[in-house]
């Protein structure tokens, strides 16, 4: 069983940065993609990035290549999305997930919200 806690949301001025972590417990996180999703008020969920065990990245969404930035610390059963260059459209509730298939997700974080002020 793995239990993720998400954190590092707030509200930020358009172009302002923030970083995400998701904490996690059980010590099989090491072990699986984990994604990052957000989901703006009336909108469906986006997948946003996912990072493997290993460190490579699946892929980031259109909408955040180039400001967005996935990393993982297996050390500390952790991992971080740096936001930079935000703007008003990233507003959402971020979600982190683990066991990640591309697919879908068995874990889930209760997610942190984003809000950036134009």
């Amino acid at each position: 069983q793995v239990q993720l806690v998400e954190s590092g949301g707030g509200l930020v001025q358009a172009g302002g940065s923030l970083r995400l972590s998701c904490a996690a417990s059980g010590r099989t996180f090491s072990r699986y993609t984990v994604g990052w999703f957000r989901q703006a008020p009336g909108k469906e969920r986006e997948f946003v990035v996912a990072i493997r065990w290993s460190g490579s990245i699946t892929g980031y969404a259109d909408s955040v290549k180039g400001r967005f930035t996935i990393s993982r610390d297996n050390a500390k059963n952790t991992v971080y999305l740096q936001m930079n260059s935000l703007k008003p459209e990233d507003t959402a509730v971020y979600y982190c997930a683990a066991d990640y298939d591309g697919a879908g997700a068995r874990y889930w974080g209760q997610g942190t919200q984003v809000t950036v002020s134009s």
